[in-house]
């Protein structure tokens, strides 16, 4: 098996890229944007069928690690892991799962509610706040899905404001929904 690769981006595809490791291109299937002619060092996680071999290539164990924990999800097979991770960041799929957030995980193309609330059940309890860095989820779990729905009901996206709001909800621990959202409202104009 082959375990990580260290090469240089010959050519990016949709999805995928040729990485050149002494004069040999593997195929590589990834969820990162990767510069062509840059020097990349990818975990690799194989993934065997009857009529194919496949390479997954990951640039932290972090996240071949949620790959595998996604493609052990029944009806989750690597394609869509694949589509799950490059639509959503990390820190937003681990963070959605542990709060049960069904609807940024729809938010990536091909998932559904019912494949979104299965990956939630099922990883829940494996991923739980181990892998999360935002602080106590127990009193920021009520205020957080408050603050996503009224930003959204203002017209923004979801994937454009989860990561901020997760942390505004953690560095207010105490704010309501009514003081969150200006606060909100202020970052984001901010950040054009």
């Amino acid at each position: 098996m082959i375990g990580k690769l260290q090469g240089i981006v010959d050519y990016t595809g949709d999805g995928f890229i040729i990485l050149m490791t002494h004069d040999v291109g593997y195929k590589v299937f990834t969820p990162e944007y990767l510069t062509p002619k840059s020097t990349v060092s990818l975990w690799i996680e194989t993934v065997v069928r009857e009529d194919s071999i496949r390479l997954f290539g990951f640039s932290t164990l972090a996240a071949q690690n949620l790959f595998n924990q996604l493609t052990a999800v029944s009806g989750v097979g690597p394609k869509l892991a694949m589509a799950i991770m490059g639509a959503i960041k990390t820190d937003t799929l681990l963070s959605a799962i542990a709060t049960g957030d069904a609807k940024t995980i729809t938010s990536a193309p091909g998932v559904g509610k019912k494949v979104a609330e299965k990956i939630i059940v099922e990883l829940k309890t494996r991923i739980g706040g181990t892998s999360l860095n935002l602080g106590d989820t127990t009193g920021t779990s009520g205020a957080l899905p408050d603050l996503l729905a009224a930003l959204e009901s203002l017209g923004y996206r979801r994937l454009d404001i989860v990561d901020m709001a997760q942390k505004l909800v953690a560095a207010n621990p105490d704010a309501d929904v009514s003081k969150l959202v200006p606060m909100a409202l202020k970052q984001i104009s901010g950040n054009k």
